[in-house]
């Protein structure tokens, strides 16, 4: 059911396939040479249900939910690690594994998040160092007894506003030490849950407060070498269906005003508002991006990306503005039906997908007919590219990277399933 094409068959497929792009002036040599300096950070949240490694009783995951019971979860940082180890060796390219702190390992002692230090990642900072990883990182403002409400940094009780200040302040530390060992920097996102499941009454007072406490957590500014602050909207949440504190604009002219990092989410706008569309503009007044890629379906934000019209138009547009250095490509979602190694597999190789499709385009000869009103000649190389043999281009770049090409990759998966993810 799964199989490979055999190697001659991929180089003769690809050989064919450089002519045909060659036709309208593409380079598939060099299109493919582009892809592997382009990273993506896996998410470790996919793993494990977004479970962490504390031991909280807390009665809320901040609008956070992984649905479903497929066997095999990750129970414990070794496990995980392992897991991500196998899914990496059916990526093809280096990339990059993004870590939120509540995956600290703390040695079985209770450790709270105002009080995590760098060596509580060490594991994994030899881990990244001995995989050729860069690593991302987030503070956790969700799943805490001082979250259970809703409400973090702009909590209404100065003490709780406080401990999450702290535990922010701590994460970029953390964070610092984090690119510094590995001499690559962290890109840390700050994400929080806090909102209205009904409607409020002082929205301006709650803003002000998130405002305030921001100022607070970025006071001390990283040095880029080692960290880059990005921060996170959303539309709206489960508990906080009326009112995210956090919105777009707030944290558009945030970015902005304290020279940050913006974050922008696939599952966390409106269903008809589509982030490739936001790029061009944000990037205007942001020198970078955060992007975490995910799919929305209906009310749910964070279903495995599939190779989607918008993946696609994200792409694109990294590409066509040459945007790769400025835009940090992330994965979000957590799905517990499936094999949660096969979503990793399946929601990268599409991201890579599209970056791939992306650089085939014959994006000079395009913007030249746009630029002179031929809107006509456009619309027609648009479509024609689209059946294009870009398929033969990507088995062949995923045969030079040394991973599985085609479906072959799931024998992998399921022989892991049978030998160690069904014995836990």
């Amino acid at each position: 059911m799964f199989t490979s094409p055999k190697e001659s068959l991929v180089e003769k497929s690809f050989a064919n396939a450089k002519e045909s792009y060659a036709a309208i002036g593409v380079d598939a040599d060099a299109a493919i040479a582009r892809l592997a300096g382009i990273p993506v950070s896996l998410h470790c949240w996919q793993g494990d249900d977004v479970g962490g490694f504390e031991s909280l009783s807390a009665a809320s995951g901040g609008g956070i939910q992984a649905t479903g019971n497929y066997p095999g979860k990750a129970r414990g940082p070794e496990q995980l690690r392992a897991d991500a180890d196998k899914a990496l060796s059916l990526i093809p390219g280096k990339h990059r594994f993004n870590l939120h702190a509540m995956y600290a390992e703390t040695d079985g002692k209770k450790v709270d998040r105002d009080a995590l230090q760098p060596e509580h990642f060490q594991n994994w900072i030899d881990w990244a160092k001995q995989n050729g990883l860069g690593i991302d990182f987030n503070p956790s403002c969700f799943a805490h007894p001082k979250a259970d409400d809703g409400f973090t940094l702009s909590h209404y009780d100065a003490d709780t506003r406080k401990f999450w200040i702290d535990h922010c302040i701590i994460s970029r530390k953390i964070a610092e030490h984090i690119g510094r060992e590995l001499g690559n920097p962290c890109v840390t996102n700050l994400w929080i849950p806090d909102g209205f499941k009904d409607i409020p009454v002082d929205r301006y007072r709650s803003r002000e407060l998130l405002l305030e406490s921001l100022d607070a957590v970025y006071a001390v500014r990283s040095d880029p070498k080692e960290n880059l602050d990005a921060v996170e909207s959303k539309l709206f949440g489960i508990g906080s269906e009326s009112c995210v504190i956090g919105s777009h604009e707030f944290y558009m002219g945030y970015a902005i005003s304290r020279n940050l990092l913006l974050t922008l989410d696939a599952g966390h706008f409106h269903p008809t508002e589509v982030i490739s569309d936001k790029l061009s503009s944000a990037l205007l007044y942001v020198g970078e991006i955060l992007l975490h890629v995910s799919r929305g379906v209906r009310w749910d934000s964070d279903h495995v990306v599939i190779l989607s019209d918008e993946l696609r138009a994200i792409a694109e547009e990294i590409i066509r503005g040459g945007f790769e250095n400025r835009v940090h490509i992330g994965l979000d979602f957590f799905d517990a039906s499936i094999n949660r190694l096969a979503a990793w597999v399946i929601g990268t190789r599409n991201m890579i997908r599209a970056l791939l499709i992306a650089l085939l385009e014959p994006t000079d000869t395009l913007r030249a007919l746009e630029k002179e009103g031929n809107y006509t000649a456009r619309l027609a190389l648009l479509e024609e590219i689209k059946s294009l043999p870009w398929g033969a281009v990507w088995d062949y770049y995923c045969l030079k990277q040394g991973v599985p090409v085609g479906s072959g990759w799931m024998n992998d998966v399921l022989k892991y399933e049978e030998e160690v993810l069904s014995k836990r």
